[in-house]
């Protein structure tokens, strides 16, 4: 199965992320310099040709690892597509009605490593440094706020995730989105669901990353695992996610995120 999952409906592999590697391809979809300028003279039959044979076979001699992600299949049946990031507001909207300022939220993405290791999948999580602005102390995913130079939300997690873990991009595939997440703190998050090489080492940005550590993906997708924590917080009652994992606290949006992969993949069983 292709990494690209919508090939068969698009006639354009892009997915936003237009930036020529030391080989002179696409970082984004493996197409040459040549071939990009060529794509608009070209018919039908002969993209689809360049995108069904050609970049699928250049797609796995560089990124071997993600054929080793058991569950990629499953999840390209039930994420958001990469050429058509969810335009939601959030899932999780009604919950945080009356915390929301007049303003559109800021734009803010993030990446769901998933890392397919010899005994099981594992997810990719960082321990944000005390004294951030935002989440200071908190596990959360790599990532941050999209900013005016990034095309999209696909770019600024990858951007985010090489600034503050050092994560290149030829060691990571990404597969699609899930749903968009609102926080109190006045951001959309979009997740950027991905597989990240198991040879990935990482290099903490000491001054946004304290750890980077992972956590097997079937604990996080039990049910039984996630907890919930009834608190009050400004004249009403509001439920807050927690898993149940021994060595950091995993909770709020993370948890969230988390949660609605599990949700996600449950539908598409």
């Amino acid at each position: 199965m292709s990494v690209y999952p919508d090939l068969a409906t698009v006639s354009s592999p892009c997915i936003g992320l237009c930036r020529l590697d030391r080989d002179g391809l696409c970082e984004g979809c493996l197409r040459s310099g040549e071939e990009i300028g060529a794509w608009s003279r070209m018919d039908e039959g002969q993209r689809r040709r360049l995108m069904e044979e050609v970049l699928q076979q250049r797609q796995r001699q560089r990124q071997v690892f993600v054929q080793r992600l058991r569950e990629r299949d499953g999840l390209q049946r039930v994420l958001h597509p990469l050429r058509q990031p969810p335009r939601e507001q959030g899932w999780n909207r009604d919950e945080l009605a009356d915390l929301l300022g007049p303003h559109a939220p800021a734009e803010a993405a993030v990446l769901v490593g998933l890392v397919p290791r010899v005994e099981g999948t594992r997810v990719l999580l960082t321990l944000r440094t005390d004294g951030l602005r935002h989440h200071g102390g908190q596990v959360s995913f790599p990532g941050g706020r999209v900013e005016s130079a990034d095309r999209g939300v696909l770019a600024a997690a990858l951007r985010e995730s090489h600034e503050e873990i050092a994560l290149p991009v030829c060691q990571v595939a990404p597969l699609g989105y899930l749903d968009p997440l609102l926080t109190i703190s006045g951001f959309r998050i979009t997740p950027v669901v991905a597989a990240v090489d198991p040879d990935f080492v990482p290099r903490p940005e000491p001054g946004e990353v304290a750890q980077v550590f992972e956590v097997p993906l079937d604990y996080l997708m039990e049910p039984a695992r996630l907890r919930r924590i009834d608190m009050d917080y400004r004249g009403r009652t509001r439920t807050v996610l927690e898993y149940d994992w021994p060595e950091q606290r995993i909770w709020g949006a993370t948890a969230a995120i988390l949660y609605n992969l599990r949700r996600r993949l449950e539908e598409g069983r």
